[in-house]
């Protein structure tokens, strides 16, 4: 009898003993990776511990100094980086074409060509350049563009330069996207996009057939992707299945056990240490195999890497604002012609906590500089509270200074700064916010993103405040870091002004938020899942109201015949049905384990989900068509 065969899927890619180091210790040492079809790894660690290196690594952009990696030859790969490149420009067409290559910019040539046809010479243009696209077979890469801007509702003749963060990074997206890559690298792809812009960034991904390792600070957006996380600590890589709860809890016990190995290992070192410098009689009867076993206790000593500090972060509080902080009346205020508020009006007391919701550009930034002052309003009036001192942090870090240094953008021309009436060297100071003496005397340019952040939290938490006003203070910040700021946000006693695209930030700082609906700012209580369950129950309360009035008018037409009624009171518990297999099979394919399966499994629960939501739609669909039929 024949043996039976187990069939593993292959890899996508994998690296095997990956080091790098851009100085001592390595900044990777020994990575192995390997990543199935179908799988969405994020990529978690602190800010400088190389997970932008790995996915630049895993794309072929930076060579490993030693080690092997297989896949990268074999499958297409597309890496979405961390920023925006300043020196982007060109049509929305243009750019996202330069992701095919060669044949994407002769595409984009004959975009521009067949749009003026009466310019002289390009009628000759046309044909050659149709001539050149038919010989490299890129008629379907054509169709793929117009295909893929769709899909992601981008205006294909608008100039890059001119839309906002949020468009520009989907412009970016779009280029990754449309080279159909089997593994799609994604560096913070929710930095600069608002709320609503990551929720589609999120369904998206989920409903698109693409192998995804992604880095991100947002929790909410980990939370929904992730199948598997992988941390790099200390140049080291460990690979942690299940959801971003199960591996908080996994990790604190790991640090926990190495916390406790070290600690025997410390104690067996200091014994045998104490031995080796005992006395004359001691040292003629020693074990050279004991000595030999010490210098290799040393060695292994010598080569521990401790792990990164956790930032000491620590508001200072001034004295006690009267009890109305802001009181808002009737004001009014447009930016160039387009309006921004009208006739807003609200009261923020000592100890509030506001959070304000809206999408890019549609003027959060600019509430707050009304509301502290900063920015008058064209109509109406702001009043302040009396003993305000405020804090404010700035997204776009202007309150940094980049010809100074660390040290001096925190303390000025000083060596010491006060924190809560005790006076702190500078350096002491900046080492809580995991700044090494080196790098506090380094010019900002030199900083990282996430470092600039840290440093304006530095900055910010020296001023005493009654008053903290925060526009977009998550970005770039790592996991531990965030989760700090959190808590140190929550604990503070003042008044809070917050600006966030992060939602579980937002949900676990305030008490309250205003959000920009329909061309008014609306306020609301909780935060933003609280704010999310009543839009959706206003929304379900207009559908029913917008059906009963339906119905009024249409009671003189022709009645349902009695088959449409049939199928139409059938179709709730049809959707309902599939909505539990759609949700059962998500399930099902978040666990690691599913993508172990056979190959043909895998695709017959791919196959199956596409079913399920084709059917999900048709019935939505036939649903609105018999209801308007009624």
């Amino acid at each position: 009898m024949a043996g039976v065969v187990s069939c593993r899927a292959m890899p996508l890619i994998q690296l095997k003993s990956i080091q790098l180091g851009f100085g001592h210790p390595p900044l990777l040492e020994s990575i192995d990776f390997s990543i199935e079809s179908g799988e969405r790894v994020a990529l978690v660690g602190r800010n400088g511990a190389g997970k932008s290196t790995l996915l630049k690594i895993i794309a072929g952009e930076i060579k490993p100094d030693s080690g092997e990696i297989t896949g990268q030859e074999r499958i297409p790969i597309a890496r979405l980086e961390q920023e925006v490149p300043k020196d982007l420009q060109g049509s929305v067409y243009d750019v996202v074409a330069i992701g095919l290559g060669h044949v994407g910019n002769l595409i984009a040539e004959y975009h521009h060509v067949i749009h003026d046809l009466q310019k002289p010479g390009n009628m000759g243009r046309m044909e050659r350049l149709q001539g050149e696209i038919e010989h490299a077979n890129g008629w379907e890469m054509e169709q793929r563009i117009s295909q893929t801007l769709s899909r992601l509702n981008l205006p294909e003749d608008k100039r890059v330069e001119t839309l906002s963060g949020g468009l520009k990074r989907r412009v970016l997206l779009a280029r990754a996207l449309v080279c159909e890559p089997q593994l799609l690298l994604l560096d913070e792809p929710s930095n600069h996009l608002d709320i609503e812009a990551i929720q589609w960034l999120e369904e998206f991904l989920l409903n698109a057939n693409i192998t995804l390792i992604f880095i991100t600070h947002d929790r909410a957006f980990l939370k929904r992707l992730a199948t598997r996380i992988v941390e790099i600590d200390r140049g080291r890589l460990s690979n942690w299945p299940g959801d971003y709860d199960t591996y908080l809890r996994r990790k604190e016990a790991a640090l926990a056990e190495e916390e406790r190995h070290d600690a025997l290992f410390d104690k067996k070192l200091a014994q045998e240490e104490a031995w080796i410098r005992q006395g004359i009689k001691a040292r003629r009867t020693r074990n050279e195999g004991r000595v030999r076993a010490l210098k290799r206790l040393r060695e292994e000593r010598a080569r521990r890497r401790h792990k990164v500090g956790t930032a000491k972060l620590q508001i200072q509080e001034a004295r006690r604002s009267g009890k109305i902080v802001i009181e808002a009346e009737n004001i009014s205020y447009a930016y160039a012609g387009k309006p921004i508020l009208h006739h807003f009006t609200t009261t923020l007391l000592r100890g509030d906590r506001v959070g304000i919701i809206g999408p890019n550009g549609v003027g959060k930034s600019t509430l707050i500089n009304l509301l502290i002052g900063r920015l008058q309003p064209d109509s109406g009036t702001v009043r302040l509270g009396t003993n305000l001192e405020i804090a404010f942090f700035d997204q776009l870090r202007t309150e940094l200074k980049t010809e100074l240094t660390v040290q001096e953008n925190v303390a000025g021309g000083s060596d010491k700064v006060v924190i809560n009436g005790k006076s702190k060297h500078v350096i002491s100071y900046l080492q809580d916010f995991l700044f090494t003496p080196e790098r506090s005397r380094q010019p900002i340019t030199k900083l990282s993103g996430g470092e600039r952040n840290r440093l304006l939290l530095a900055k910010l938490f020296a001023t005493p405040s009654n008053l903290l006003v925060m526009d977009e203070p998550t970005n770039d910040l790592d996991m531990e870091t965030l989760e700090l700021l959190e808590e140190r946000v929550a604990e503070y006693q003042g008044t809070i002004l917050l600006v966030s695209h992060d939602r579980a930030f937002i949900d676990n700082v305030v008490t309250s938020t205003l959000v920009f609906e329909n061309g008014q700012v609306n306020e609301y209580v909780g935060g933003y899942e609280d704010w999310l369950r009543k839009r959706r129950i206003t929304e379900k309360v207009k559908k029913t109201d917008k059906k009963t009035t339906d119905k009024k008018k249409n009671r003189t037409k022709e009645k349902r015949s009695y088959k449409e009624q049939r199928e139409l009171e059938q179709l709730p518990e049809k959707i309902e049905k599939l909505e539990q297999s759609q949700k059962a099979l998500h399930q099902e394919m978040s666990d690691p384990e599913f993508f172990k399966q056979r190959p043909a499994i895998i695709e017959e629960k791919k196959h199956e989900l596409q079913k399920i939501e084709e059917a999900l739609n048709y019935a939505y669909q036939r649903w609105e068509e018999l209801e308007k039929n009624g």
